[in-house]
């Protein structure tokens, strides 16, 4: 249980940072209370460079969700992403303690501490350690050996690390706007509880989560993360080639991303026309097809789905996509998208809800 009988969860993203309030009702279940939501504008690429526009960010989404739930908060749950997280598969082996050969809670806590004790940089911290799988003598395939007979027990765990820098930035800030860190959450395994179901989990399948600055991929099999990984690229990319290519403001460009942004050029009308502002003070706006806005922006979703292709079959994961790709994040509102990612993976592509 929480420690104030409410459960708060901070997104603290590139484009926005959004508070989250919410209370466990008396059948167990948990009921949304309060949503605040404001401009970050001290995030690059998920990392924290102004501490001061962040804690201000923070400040505001916390007390526009106290706002509508009516309740004061002071801790929650802090998510984290950008292009330091590392993460890695391990694994830990030990011999069963007791005398009766019974699997003990001790015993598997300590083949999890065990299978930390890898070299990790000096600059870097454990986040997360995630049990992917036990074997008992042999036997693999195991969620929970609790109470089991055996000799040797083994785990394979994911293992999440990130800059302590970067870290202790996040940190910094969300203590500043007076929040009390009840835990670090990498944004992959926060999305994927969120929106995956069981049975994509058991078959196997891709998460990829496109933000603002950056995409991150999360692939489950079995039921377990296997792999997790951050591209330095987003949402933002996509404002900045229109800014480009139309030759207008990036405020304006951000809007025409949001109203008229269509990554296939085959699901636009060719009649179809939008008003662009044009740089400059007292220059009029341009009326321009909404074509070549879409011509603008799909190679950049293509270049995006082609580097987590490359990322995925680099590291041997091709083949656990049994269900498909499930796509979230701001960026995947946009028109076309999942048509884009059909034709890269050819695979089953579904938004995620």
């Amino acid at each position: 249980m929480p420690k104030n009988g409410y459960i708060v969860g901070f997104d603290i993203g590139t484009k926005k940072v959004t508070a989250i309030i919410s209370e466990i009702t008396e059948n167990n279940k948990i009921e949304i209370i309060g949503i605040g939501s404001s401009e970050s504008r001290g995030l690059r690429k998920g990392v924290v460079v102004n501490l001061d526009a962040t804690v201000d960010a923070i400040k505001k989404a916390q007390e526009e969700a106290e706002l509508m739930a009516g309740v004061e908060i002071d801790s929650g749950f802090i998510g984290i992403s950008g292009a330091h997280i590392k993460s890695f598969n391990s694994r830990g082996v030990i011999a069963v303690s007791s005398k009766n050969r019974e699997i003990s809670r001790e015993d598997i806590n300590r083949v999890i501490d065990q299978s930390k004790a890898v070299s990790i940089p000096p600059d870097r911290e454990i986040i997360h350690i995630i049990p992917q799988e036990f074997v008992v003598d042999e036997q693999d395939g195991i969620k929970d050996p609790l109470g089991m007979s055996g000799i040797k027990l083994e785990v394979n765990v994911h293992i999440v690390t990130g800059a302590i820098t970067s870290v202790q930035n996040l940190k910094t800030c969300t203590t500043r706007a007076g929040v009390e860190i009840e835990q670090i959450v990498l944004n992959q395994i926060a999305t994927s509880a969120s929106v995956l179901t069981h049975d994509e989990r058991e078959l196997g399948v891709g998460l990829i989560d496109i933000g603002a600055g950056t995409t991150e991929i999360a692939i489950f099999e079995r039921g377990s993360l296997w792999y997790t990984s951050i591209i330095p690229i987003g949402g933002d990319n996509f404002t900045n080639d229109i800014a480009v290519g139309l030759r207008t403001p990036i405020p304006d460009a951000e809007k025409i991303k949001k109203k008229f942004g269509c990554v296939s050029a085959p699901l636009v009308d060719e009649q179809e026309t939008i008003e662009v502002a044009s740089v400059g003070r007292g220059k009029k706006p341009r009326v321009l097809s909404r074509q070549l806005l879409a011509d603008i922006i799909q190679p950049r979703a293509e270049e995006i789905f082609r580097l987590v292709d490359n990322d995925i079959k680099r590291m041997g994961y091709e083949k656990s996509l049994n269900s498909g790709v499930v796509l979230t994040g701001g960026t995947a509102l946009l028109e076309g998208l999942e048509e884009v990612a059909e034709n890269v993976f050819d695979l089953p592509i579904r938004a995620g809800y």
